[in-house]
């Protein structure tokens, strides 16, 4: 089942909280000691940082697949630490990242730590809207037996808020995709990466396209009843995410036969998939389903949904709605299931959700959106639709597709 660990950050002991959290989330995810340390700490950090700027916030661990798929090797799970918070945002990134750099006369080590010991790492902050960053540890350490370099994002939209301190000594080395500029006040800086890269002989990632997830479950529960995978097979990388019927551990049953079912079927169009999973699913409560493949050849995209998850689909700035089919997966399933297609591009951003999120939601309109790390797109996506006096009604997962960026010299 997805277990989801959701911590509510709002004094102090709850710091420690998130620290164990990511340490129980080490040992789902098979780390040895030492990337379980680098999670808790990555976790303090994080935890420490929304009590001392943003007045508390939203810390969510969670077990997730590798943001890159890579062929010829066998899919891995990385610890996601995602911190979320509604707070003034960071009014100068660029200076914040800088080393020692603090405003409460602490060390300056925050997001320095976080930088050293993710495999990768993002950022997004919006003067007034508050701030988003997600990091990643995982199990497998290169071959030089150092932790893969963190691949780092970061962004912030305005000039005004009173965050001034996410501090971070500097990595060394050369630079890794980065969001671009959009307008004034822009305050994205270039990536880092602090270790070697994978050496020459490592399986080449699936070509231009990346996914990631945030999955909150409903009041703070410990399994949550959405689940999102992502599975390649042969040219056809598929993204899916399951919303089982109601909250609880059958609704998690539901969405965890459709994750491992898919595995199998990951070969099949969409709507074929939908077939399988619907057998699959009989016998639980069932569930909403919403199917996205990419044919990664004829760059084209296909979806195909039943029940109440939605998708949107950003092509050329503006944002379009695939249509799912009345139904529940495992349950009552639709005679026939039509599949919508469009074309997949650089600027292209698919945004799937359950129905935590309000009907109404705005999705995000930054132009550099598809050079985020899809994770850390999820979460704003999560954050704009709801507030400290509106949280999420239900369990809510968001599962972003996006292109790979190109790497800048």
């Amino acid at each position: 089942m997805p277990r989801v660990w959701d911590v509510p950050v709002r004094d102090s002991t709850r710091v420690r909280d998130a620290r164990v959290a990511a340490e129980d989330a080490a040992a789902l995810a098979g780390l040895d000691e030492r990337r379980t340390a680098a999670a808790a700490l990555v976790a303090t950090e994080l935890a420490t940082n929304l009590l001392k700027h943003a007045e508390g916030g939203q810390v969510l661990i969670d077990v997730v697949a590798s943001p890159v798929l890579r062929e010829g090797r066998e899919e891995s799970r990385v610890v996601q630490i995602a911190a979320i918070d509604h707070g003034p945002g960071i009014p100068d990134v660029p200076a914040a990242m800088r080393d020692g750099f603090s405003t409460t006369r602490s060390l300056g080590a925050g997001l320095g730590t976080c930088l050293r010991l993710a495999d990768d790492f993002g950022l997004h902050s919006r003067s007034g809207r508050g701030t988003v960053a997600v990091a990643r540890v995982g199990a497998t350490p290169r071959g030089d037996g150092t932790p893969a370099g963190p691949a780092v994002r970061v962004r912030a939209d305005g000039v005004s808020g009173s965050w001034s301190e996410l501090p971070g000594p500097g990595t060394q080395g050369g630079a890794v995709p980065g969001w671009s500029g959009d307008g004034p006040g822009d305050g994205g800086v270039p990536g880092h990466e602090g270790r070697p890269g994978p050496a020459d002989d490592s399986p080449a990632p699936v070509a231009a396209v990346r996914a990631g997830g945030v999955n909150i479950p409903y009041a703070g529960a410990e399994c949550s009843g959405d689940a999102w995978a992502w599975v390649r097979a042969g040219e056809r990388v598929t993204l899916m995410l399951a919303d089982g019927l109601g909250h609880g551990p059958e609704a998690a049953r539901a969405s965890s036969t459709a994750v491992v079912a898919l595995h199998r079927w990951a070969h099949l169009s969409p709507a074929e998939v939908l077939r399988q999973l619907h057998d699959a699913l009989k016998g639980t409560r069932g569930a909403a389903v919403a199917v996205a493949q990419l044919d990664l050849r004829a760059g084209r995209l296909r979806f195909a949904g039943i029940g109440n998850v939605g998708a949107r689909l950003r092509t050329d700035g503006t944002w379009r709605h695939l249509l799912s089919r009345p139904g529940i997966v495992g349950v009552h399933r639709p005679g026939t299931l039509r599949e919508e297609e469009a074309d997949w591009a650089d600027d292209r951003l698919l945004i799937l959700h359950t129905d935590g999120l309000p009907s109404r939601w705005t999705p995000p309109s930054e132009v550099g959106l598809p050079a985020a790390d899809p994770a850390v797109t999820a979460a704003v996506t999560i954050r704009d639709a709801s507030s400290p006096a509106r949280p999420v009604r239900d369990d809510t997962a968001v599962a972003v597709l996006t292109p790979t960026p190109p790497e800048r010299p």
